[in-house]
């Protein structure tokens, strides 16, 4: 850990950005934990583990652990799970958790038919460096490539449930991707965004780019706590979706159930298809925005046309690093993805420490009252020195992580 400088201590907009870039650089000189490439030629296995720092866990519940997905792609390579396992550094520190960062993954095309043994090899090579077995590494999870059947085969052959988190509830998981723990994170990010700045959710129109995992379960919560769906828009649909009024409560059932038969039919009784593409619901009149599909959807050339007020980040970097100035200028207030988006992993850390009986409500009660906190000091210290809230929510993960969570 290095030496702490409180929030408190710095005065102006100026020693903000020193201390930040004094915290991004030594964060950029970090080097992983373990990084390992895991292999059985004979068996055609390949596969990758890395963990960053663990020293943030030391004075919690795991200490000296890194936790991440798993991710499976044909292409998969040792640098992207390296670049993967940072940013979970980054978000496991940005959702104040005391756990490091850590990912996992197969060079493999999980649909293959032999795809079975090969992931149960991968499971038993990756034993000696799983957390529960003296390792850093806390076990595998969900990400590109996962399947919930991966959970029964690899707690099979470990013969313990400890080392995959997501898995079902039966099992003494959250089963986070079905119940939408990730959604409802980024749902109670912009509920805490606009309360924050004396606002209520009630009535708020919302737009949602994206309606997978992510987004039927933001269009899920968010609809919960007051907000009303007015537009969607995904390839899968063709295109982007208006509505006039809200939506019947059987479309937003198929839609929280992914149900595309019923989805398809209740756009075309119910909506109003107003573009081929998916970029148009990003400018449409809408009180909250939640981008949900992939990264680099709002940039320098195209912020201008955001009339939201709210962005709440459900994808990876879906704003660049040019957008947030423009968008503060217009004063449009964002919650950046790794503040906003850290239910699953949260949902993880539940699984891993608790010994509660209804472990998914416990996870939901912690998504909520975590993200929350996270996004009430994140605004406060953007408003206090006038700064873009994705440098406050970087300050505050980086200061997590270098210095230690109070």
């Amino acid at each position: 850990m290095g030496q702490a400088v409180s929030a408190e201590a710095m005065k102006t907009k100026e020693e903000f950005f020193h201390v930040l870039g004094a915290l991004k650089e030594k964060f950029e000189s970090m080097q992983p934990e373990l990084e390992v490439t895991i292999r059985d030629p004979e068996m055609g296995v390949e596969g990758y583990v890395v963990v960053w720092n663990t020293g943030i866990s030391n004075s919690g519940k795991l200490p000296g652990c890194g936790k991440g997905g798993t991710r499976i792609t044909p292409f998969l390579n040792i640098d992207e799970v390296k670049m993967l396992a940072r940013t979970m550094a980054m978000k496991n520190a940005g959702a104040s958790l005391r756990l490091g960062g850590a990912k996992s993954g197969m060079k493999a095309d999980p649909s293959a038919p032999d795809f079975e043994k090969k992931y149960r090899r991968f499971v038993q090579l990756c034993k000696p460096f799983l957390h529960e077995n003296g390792g850093p590494f806390g076990g595998f999870g969900f990400d590109i490539g996962a399947q919930p059947i991966h959970a029964i085969w690899a707690c099979d052959e470990l013969g313990s449930t400890r080392s995959f988190t997501g898995k079902p509830v039966d099992m003494g998981g959250t089963d986070y991707d079905r119940n939408g723990i990730a959604g409802l994170g980024v749902a109670t990010a912009a509920k805490a965004m606009i309360e924050k700045h004396g606002d209520t959710v009630q009535g708020k129109a919302f737009g949602v780019q994206g309606i997978g995992a992510m987004g039927a379960a933001v269009i899920r919560y968010f609809a919960e706590y007051g907000g009303q769906l007015r537009a969607i828009a995904d390839p899968k649909y063709g295109g982007t979706w208006m509505f006039d009024a809200a939506p019947s409560e059987s479309l937003m059932t198929a839609i929280i159930k992914h149900d595309a038969d019923e989805i398809t039919k209740g756009l075309a009784a119910e909506g109003r298809k107003i573009d081929d593409g998916v970029q148009a619901v990003l400018f449409q009149q809408l009180d909250v925005l939640f981008p949900c599909a992939v990264q680099n959807v709002i940039t320098e050339t195209n912020s201008y046309e955001v009339k939201a007020k709210y962005i709440a980040e459900g994808a990876n970097q879906p704003v660049t690093k040019e957008a947030y100035p423009m968008l503060m200028e217009k004063g449009i207030h964002v919650v950046p993805d790794f503040i906003a988006n850290p239910g699953g992993i949260i949902a993880a850390y539940v699984e891993l420490t608790s010994e509660g009986s209804d472990k998914v409500q416990e996870a939901k009660d912690f998504t909520i009252r975590k993200i929350t906190e996270n996004v009430n000091r994140m605004v406060d210290l953007s408003t206090q020195y006038g700064v873009e809230t994705v440098h406050a929510g970087q300050y505050l993960a980086l200061d997590n992580m270098l210095n230690g969570i109070d």
